[in-house]
């Protein structure tokens, strides 16, 4: 049953199919939208169509940019001979708070799961090899000590301990299970700090 007429159920509808927002919340965001200013409602829907078609990957790391490259992997102060894996453009956010890491990343915009048909070649795993192939000191594994994790990191150790290149796995700090972006700058410093030679 609709209360709120067709217009306000469709908004409803479509952000509570946002990830993280219920029907509850949904209501509340429709309303404020509803209630906003029209030049306010215009620029936020301006400014989610050009962030849909703008976004991209870096063509270095494999995060997510509105440029070529990243302002990380743009940054020539950056150290770019040791490469942080992580699975998402948030677990790279997490590390970047922390405010100790100097080094560049590696986006692998996912973990592979075979229970959920994600292999290797469905990350970007081919773009890292391609990165190591370069000047490349260390590689330090930072995915998430989830199942998904821990069988991605062994992968990529496998795969590249043949290259000679420093392969370090970030300590366990993090709670098995635990993803990198609820983790606060201490814990994710810890690890850091903590790492080990794989």
């Amino acid at each position: 049953m609709e209360y709120f007429g067709n217009q306000i159920s469709a908004l409803i509808e479509e952000l509570s199919s946002l990830p993280g927002i219920g029907n509850k919340s949904a209501q509340r965001l429709a309303f404020h939208i509803i209630n906003m200013p029209s030049e306010k409602v215009e620029k936020l829907a301006k400014t989610l169509v050009e962030a849909r078609t703008k976004v991209r990957y870096c063509k270095e790391c494999q995060t997510i940019t509105d440029e070529e490259l990243c302002p990380i992997c743009a940054n020539e102060q950056r150290n770019h001979q040791t490469i942080m894996v992580v699975e998402n453009s948030r677990d790279l956010a997490a590390y970047e708070k922390t405010g100790a890491y100097q080094g560049v990343y590696h986006v692998l915009q996912g973990a592979i799961s075979p229970s959920l048909g994600i292999g290797p070649a469905d990350i970007k795993l081919k773009e890292l090899m391609v990165r190591l192939q370069g000047d490349v000191n260390e590689l330090i594994i930072a995915t998430n000590s989830s199942l998904e994790g821990e069988t991605t990191a062994m992968y990529i150790s496998k795969l590249v301990k043949p290259t000679g290149i420093k392969i370090t796995r970030i300590a366990s700090g993090v709670p098995v299970g635990g993803d990198l972006e609820y983790i606060d700058e201490v814990t994710l410093l810890r690890a850091l700090e903590g790492r080990i030679e794989l």
